[in-house]
Formats: structure tokens, sequence, C-alpha cells
């Protein structure tokens, strides 16, 4: 998500009350992604708060929070694991890997039933493997395009529809002196993301809808990353910057400093734009011949490790973290969209949270990454490595997904 500035990733200890001792019996460690821009939204304020109400009720067990950045979070935890060292709660990007190696408890053994069945079917499906839920949804948003009204209205045109749409609207907007008229990040920080999106306004996607394998190098996916290279980047319309080096949290500034003209984002972005003063229309994605066959949902997870043997305390702290007014005030401080079904109809019904109903209403139908094999991981990290290239002048589409298609089946193999 959001890059975190340097003071992140400190570990913070929240001390327990319990006996004459002053020391707790179990002291949990919880890594947490930081979601934060900066020390006044950083996400270690929010676990501060969790932390402090849940031992002020549970004497016995003591909180130890560890905040990590987005770009490091993922090699940071599977380090502590190679260690020995592993936390007992992450709140990270993915799961599978440590559920193939038997290192995780099932949500099963965690959770009560209230709360396990609270999840949305579709993200509780999604944190499954061989049908047992191990990832436990933490947070999730949707995908739409961004476009800035006062560009699109000097420049005399209007939201796009289908792809023949975007591009003019591109080419308007560059000879109206914009910047970038089309924001194309696909740099390491996400470029799985901004891949899926156009895989699926291109008709494609990474999996097959029919047995789940990886399509990554189908021709739908070769046609729409083709169309991307000749129609947007060869055509000067993606900015200074090549995809491939543009990570998408210098995308967003760049969109709320008035230099962009459209981009896709997610909830959170609305909220850092008209807190700048941007007028900000935002439409479904445009696909080849109208709106893409579905947007992209992503979820965040969190997953429990058996290592220390803290199943009992574990379960009561998510219980927790899971009620209600903590699901709802994560996402209301991030505009970003809870994983429960109370708290999504508590934020549906909610004004103060108007600008976030469209996400909400998309989630349902959205299309998830394949979170739940155990090889995506190592997809997502090739996704991230090559694709940049792609969309290059002079590169074949074709091959650059062949070799993440590769990639792909060279990890299947080795399972």
């Amino acid at each position: 998500m959001a890059a975190a500035v340097a003071a992140f990733g400190m570990t913070v200890t929240l001390a327990g009350c319990a006996g004459a001792s002053g020391s707790a019996d179990v002291t949990l460690k919880v890594v947490a992604a930081e979601y934060g821009t900066n020390s006044e939204d950083t996400s270690r304020n929010y676990w501060e708060s969790v932390a402090s109400s849940f031992q002020a009720g549970h004497p016995g067990i003591k909180i130890d929070i560890n905040i990590r950045p987005w770009k490091t979070i993922d090699a940071d935890v599977a380090r502590m694991v190679e260690e020995g060292n592993a936390p007992d709660i992450a709140q990270v990007g993915s799961y599978s890997d440590y559920a193939k190696d038997d290192k995780l408890y099932a949500a099963d053994d965690l959770l009560s039933v209230p709360t396990q069945a609270n999840f949305l079917d579709q993200l509780s499906e999604a944190g499954e493997v061989n049908r047992i839920q191990y990832g436990m949804p933490f947070i999730a948003s949707t995908r739409l395009l961004f476009y800035n009204k006062d560009l699109f209205k000097s420049a005399g045109v209007s939201a796009p529809k289908d792809w023949d749409d975007l591009k003019s609207d591109a080419e308007a907007l560059k000879a109206d002196g914009v910047t970038t008229p089309f924001a194309l990040p696909l740099g390491t920080e996400e470029a799985q993301g901004e891949a899926l999106m156009w895989l699926l306004s291109g008709g494609g996607g990474v999996t097959d809808t029919a047995d789940g394998s990886y399509s990554i190098d189908s021709p739908v996916n070769v046609a729409t990353f083709t169309w991307l290279q000749k129609n947007l980047v060869g055509a000067g319309l993606t900015g200074p910057v090549a995809p491939g080096k543009l990570d998408r949290a210098t995308a967003f500034k760049a969109f709320t400093s008035g230099q962009v003209g459209m981009l896709n984002g997610h909830p959170t972005l609305m909220k850092d734009a008209v807190k700048r003063g941007i007028k900000v229309g935002t439409v479904p994605l445009p696909g080849e011949n109208g709106a893409a066959k579905s947007s992209v949902g992503v979820a965040d997870w969190v997953m429990a490790f058996k290592q220390n043997g803290h199943r009992q305390e574990i379960g009561k702290f998510l219980d927790f973290a899971y009620e209600d007014k903590n699901v709802l005030s994560f996402a209301g401080q991030y505009d970003l969209l809870p994983v429960t079904y109370s708290a999504n109809e508590a934020m549906l019904a909610d004004p103060e949270h108007q600008d976030v109903r469209t996400f909400l209403t998309a989630l349902p139908d959205s299309e998830l990454f394949p979170y739940g094999k155990n090889t995506w991981s190592q997809v997502s990290e090739s996704f991230k490595k090559n694709i940049g290239r792609a969309v290059e002048r002079g590169e074949n589409p074709g091959a650059v997904l062949g070799q993440i298609a590769r990639d792909a089946s060279a990890a299947e193999a080795s399972e």
C-alpha cells in the first residue's frame, strides 16, 4: 500500500497489566503492515489502540507490535520464520506458502464461530488452501478508473467507456499540456495489481476460470499488452517515466498533485486526492468494447503461526480485533473496505462513508488474485520483476508474458 517513512518499522511493545509480578503470562508478537504515509496517520496508532483496549480486558496477555513497511514486510516475515523467530500473528499480503509448509493455524482453530462466519464469503474462500481457511482477511479494496475532472473539462473530454475512448481522451489531455495523460505504474511496488486490472479489461486474467490453472500468456492477454505497448506507451501518453520504473505510490502522488489525467486507483487515493483539492471522477475500468468484465478485488491477510503454541491467546486477540468497532476504525481511517458483513452494512448506511460506496458495491463481483494457490507469491514476484518490460518499445509482449508463464510452471512443478 502506501510507502512508509523511515521512522516506521520500529517495534512497539504495549505493556500488560497482569498479576503482582507486573508481567503477562503470554506475549503475542504481532507484525503488521504500514498503511500510513507519515507519523500522524501511521498504522501504529491503530494497533496500539486495539492492543491497549484488548489488554485492559485480558491482563494475562501482552501484545508486542512491530510495524513494517509494505515494501519489505513479506521479506521481513520470511526472514523471521527462517530464523526460527516467527511472529504469532502477521498481517501481510499473502499466506499460502506458510500454509503449504504446515506453519499456520487454521481459522477454525482460532476464531469463534460468529467471527469466522462474519467474513464475506468471497474473502473466506480466497483465504483457503485445500478447502481449509488459513488466511483471514484484514482489509479489502477494489479498483476503479480515476480521472481529474478539471483536466478533463479543460481538454474537452468525458470519462472513457472503452479503450478507444481512453486513448482519445489521453491524446486530448496531452495536447492540452497534461504531463501524464495516463499513469501506468508497472514498477515493482504493485505491478501484479496493475497487470491484473489490464488483463481483466481485455477479457483475460491470471488464471483460467474453468480449472484455476495459470493462463498468463494466453492470446487474449498478449493482445492486451500489445495494445498497451502500441496505443498508450508507444504513443507517448503515459508520461515521462517508463511504466516499468513507475511505482504506484509515485503515480498516486502525481495524481494528487494535478499532474495526471487518469489512472487506476483504490479508495485511499480518493481520500488523498480530495484532501489536496483534486476534483475526482471514477468509472469502472474501461475494457476493449465497454466496461471490463469485472473489477479487481484486493485483500490483505492475517495469518497465525504455530511456532510459539499460543493458539488460545491468538484466538482471543483476533476475535477482539474483528469486532465491528475495530474493523470500521481501520477501514474508515484509510478509506478502505471492511471484510465482514456487519461492518460492510454499517459503512454502507453511514453518510460519512458515501465516497467509498461505489467501491463497496463493486467488491462482491470483483475478481481477486489467486491467493490460495501455493505458488502465487512466486508468480506475483515474477510479475513485479518482468511485466514492465512488456510495454517497452522494441520488446515482445508475448515473450515477456511467456517468461512469467514459465516461472509459474516452474513454481507449480516444484510443489
